[in-house]
């Protein structure tokens, strides 16, 4: 199960798979990577290809398509899952900190 082999997501894993909900190329992933970290989280051409690649030989995206020199990937039924379960562990997180507000 893919959430053994990753114990828990890094920041450009995460934000990652967010961007490729919705079929997606490498370039754009990187912009999407920027914009919805708000500038936080910035992904290098070496990092996002190995992650790429990664995924794909775990099954967590596949390769959607080719077009000119873009290659377009989508997350598969396996990755959405590891990326709700990674997201249900930050927001317990959150919630296990309330305190600090009071």
């Amino acid at each position: 199960m893919a959430r053994e082999q990753y114990q828990r997501l890094t920041e450009p894993m995460f934000y990652l798979l967010l961007t490729v909900i919705e079929e997606n190329h490498g370039y754009a992933m990187m912009q999407d990577i920027q914009m919805l970290s708000h500038n936080r989280v910035k992904v290098g051409n070496g990092t996002m290809y190995n992650l790429l690649d990664r995924f794909m030989n775990d099954g967590i995206i596949e390769l959607t398509g080719v077009e000119a020199r873009k290659k377009y990937y989508k997350i598969t039924s396996k990755g959405l899952e590891l990326l709700k379960q990674e997201r249900r562990l930050l927001k317990q997180q959150i919630d296990d900190s309330d305190f600090l507000e009071k």
